[in-house]
């Protein structure tokens, strides 16, 4: 009874997340696989074509574009594989070193064809088809099955339209933002103590792991960036791409940063030895401000993800609020240092490094600087994109002609 119980919950949550991409994806791939499977036996002469599903479970990939572009390139490595073992069996037929030379071959073939990740796909279809007697007939029957899997592949995604990765890719840079916050915060409070120059390194080390958090992120935006092109449920594509790279651009400027910054703490640590790491009066301040930039780090986070323009406004006008109060405090820990240095010099490079350090995260997540970096950033990628498609760029500049001359001779929506 209770393992019916658990089984109907963990059912019900799965039917509760069909929306998710994963459960999206999940479905979209095992419908097509099915569907393959059941054309390829009316149509393949194999008695079991499960090439077919196999192929069609591998060309559903997460986004459009990378279905597209994975059909053909499965299609290219099947059909090399086909005509590889097609003429071995004419020339030497199947022997151990007929195989080796087989494989050196195919594998060859696959890196002239440019399949990219399936240049193994042709040395195992050659091998399949050269380890039957007919060749000929299991060469067809390959060819078919596998036409069939990426077709059905490519149409699973025209009739069931793929999941938009954008919201995952936006979770993780706001994780990102909030485990920075997390690091701040710990180093405010140590700022604040006499702290030895072990558990100031112990940060640093924390700040140097942020790096594979880059990694992971960057690799969510691209699935998500791949999700955006050539998908008919999304408009903007462009604007959405870039907002969330150059989002990830700052967060990980301001990573290398505050590593520079705990680096500036380790120092700091080891050159005081027993005493305090900031005088009282100081140590506070800096706590205060790393608290209030951690802050405007997740803001930061929360404004590049955020697709609501209401939504939007807010983020933005707490993200200005808390960055203005954080200039603040940045300004008086300035005049406190300047005190403290007047006093003592010694140590005054390292103090007056972390004063620019944090400086430098309040310029990187300044709201100004933000509209001036997407700003270049569309038209970089603009530039490339006219480059790449002259005659598409072209066609849409005449469009937008006639578009502006329908519209200036009173037929079009924006003059009503």
């Amino acid at each position: 009874m209770y393992d019916v119980q658990k089984w109907t919950s963990g059912l019900w949550r799965l039917v509760k997340r069909y929306r998710e991409p994963v459960v999206v994806q999940t479905l979209r791939s095992a419908a097509a696989a099915t569907v393959a499977y059941v054309i390829a036996l009316r149509l393949s002469p194999e008695p079991a074509p499960l090439t077919a599903p196999l192929t069609a479970l591998l060309v559903v990939q997460v986004t459009f574009f990378a279905t597209l572009t994975n059909g053909i390139r499965r299609v290219n490595s099947v059909v090399a594989g086909v005509l590889v073992a097609i003429a071995f069996s004419v020339l030497v037929g199947l022997t151990w070193w007929s195989l080796a030379l087989l494989i050196v071959a195919s594998l060859a073939v696959g890196h002239l064809v440019c399949v990219d990740e399936y240049v193994a796909e042709v040395a195992i279809s050659a091998m399949l088809v050269l380890g039957v007697t007919t060749v000929g007939f299991t060469a067809w029957a390959r060819i078919v099955e596998t036409l069939i899997g990426a077709v059905v592949g490519t149409a699973c995604n025209l009739l069931l339209p793929p999941p938009v990765w954008v919201d995952e890719a936006g979770r993780s840079i706001e994780d990102l933002a909030r485990r920075v916050r997390q690091l701040m915060l710990r180093m405010g409070e140590e700022a604040a103590d006499r702290i030895p120059w072990q558990q100031a390194a112990a940060r640093l080390h924390e700040a140097r792991r942020l790096d594979h958090d880059i990694v992971r992120v960057d690799a969510a935006l691209r699935q998500a960036e791949d999700s955006l092109r050539l998908n008919p449920r999304v408009r903007e594509g462009l604007l959405h791409r870039v907002v969330l790279r150059t989002g990830l651009d700052t967060l990980e400027i301001c990573t290398v940063v505050l590593r520079v910054l705990a680096r500036s703490f380790t120092d700091l640590a080891k050159a005081r030895g027993s005493e305090e790491l900031f005088p009282s009066r100081i140590g506070e301040t800096v706590e205060q401000l790393l608290s209030e930039i951690a802050d405007a780090v997740v803001s930061f986070a929360v404004l590049v993800t955020t697709d609501l323009s209401e939504n939007a406004e807010s983020a933005e006008s707490r993200l200005t609020a808390e960055l203005h109060t954080a200039a603040g405090t940045r300004d008086r820990l300035a005049e406190l240092l300047k005190e403290e240095i007047r006093k003592d010099w010694a140590n005054w490079q390292l103090m007056g490094a972390v004063l620019t350090e944090a400086t430098r995260i309040i310029d990187e997540l300044n709201t100004e600087h933000r509209t001036r970096r997407l700003l270049e950033e569309l038209d970089r990628v603009s530039q490339e994109q006219r480059a790449k498609l002259p005659r598409m760029t072209r066609l849409r500049e005449r469009l937008g002609v006639q578009e502006e001359l329908w519209n200036r001779a009173g037929f079009g929506e924006r003059s009503r």
